[in-house]
């Protein structure tokens, strides 16, 4: 591994939520000498529940603004409400007007023609990103208020503030846990990555995702490899799914069996690789794979090293 403007990024994602991603991220982690996290999850964020991270900066997120009317300048007119077009104004002539901050999408239409030019625009807040210390090294998180959007770009205000890290630190790896699904936010993880891990689990529903979540690095031209979980819950669809990567050419870089110690592990606040046994053995043996795939990426990328 190499550190620097060249330090490799690996995003685990996922087609859905529940596959084992955070898990398998937060092992990842603290099987590596010189990391840093970041955690891209902005809706649902929980590697933190694993490595208790201690905060040492925190910001606000302010992005877009948000439509407030001033009562006591307002005549109660009703243009905005009339103009408005995802029903963000509420009330009436008799009782006035009001915007609903969950409806607003700040668009700023109400602002441009109300006549007594009684609607405020402030900038919206909406959530906070913090830089941690983990046991397994620095991480970049954040998470979204109830009700807020542009989740892609505090992705990318994460995944920007990892990178100064990594390079600030002369880490070896950045590893991203990545949202579930394929929208704006997984976009924003994975574009410029090195890697893509994708975590799938051998269901229909499962080889569905995974089709969708290879095709979009592959759109992004962002090199993927596969890791099952629970594999023998349906040996055969591993086996499908496998093949299916492989015919694509995708490496597979491990499976991971039903385990009920990821549930303790979870109980406990800890990755799985802190407890000791076989399932932590085989997680092992993903983390080997997966740094000299990187290796190799590094490697292609960069011709005077072959």
């Amino acid at each position: 591994m190499r550190s620097g403007k060249t330090c490799p990024e690996c995003v685990v994602l996922s087609g859905k939520g529940g596959t084992g991603k955070t898990s398998l991220t937060a092992s990842l982690a603290l099987l590596e000498r010189s990391v840093v996290l970041a955690d891209c999850d902005v809706d649902a964020a929980d590697l933190h529940l694993l490595l208790q991270p201690e905060v040492q900066e925190e910001h606000p997120f302010i992005s877009g603004h948000e439509a407030v009317i001033r009562s006591e300048a307002c005549l109660s007119c009703g243009l905005c409400q009339t103009l408005c077009r995802f029903e963000a104004i509420v009330g009436d002539r008799s009782q006035g007007y009001r915007v609903d901050p969950v409806a607003c999408e700040g668009c700023g239409v109400c602002v441009s023609f109300c006549p007594q030019k009684a609607v405020d625009f402030p900038e919206s807040d909406c959530g906070v990103w913090r830089v941690s210390r983990t046991r397994a090294g620095a991480m970049v998180h954040a998470h979204l208020h109830v009700g807020a959007e542009n989740s892609g770009k505090l992705v990318s205000v994460v995944r920007n503030r990892a990178r100064e890290l990594a390079l600030e630190e002369g880490a070896e790896m950045i590893l991203v846990d990545g949202p579930p699904g394929i929208g704006c936010p997984v976009i924003s993880s994975l574009a410029g990555a090195t890697l893509a891990l994708v975590v799938s689990e051998p269901t229909v529903s499962g080889k569905h995702d995974l089709e969708r979540v290879l095709d979009l690095c592959r759109h992004f031209s962002v090199p993927a490899a596969l890791c099952l979980n629970k594999w023998d819950l349906n040996p055969d669809m591993s086996d499908h799914l496998e093949k299916m990567a492989l015919e694509r050419g995708y490496p597979v870089l491990g499976r991971l069996p039903w385990d009920s110690a990821f549930n303790r592990a979870q109980i406990q606040g800890l990755a799985v690789v802190e407890m000791p046994g076989v399932l932590a053995e085989t997680v092992s043996g993903i983390h080997r794979r997966l740094q000299e795939h990187l290796a190799a990426l590094l490697r292609e990328g960069d011709p005077g090293k072959q």
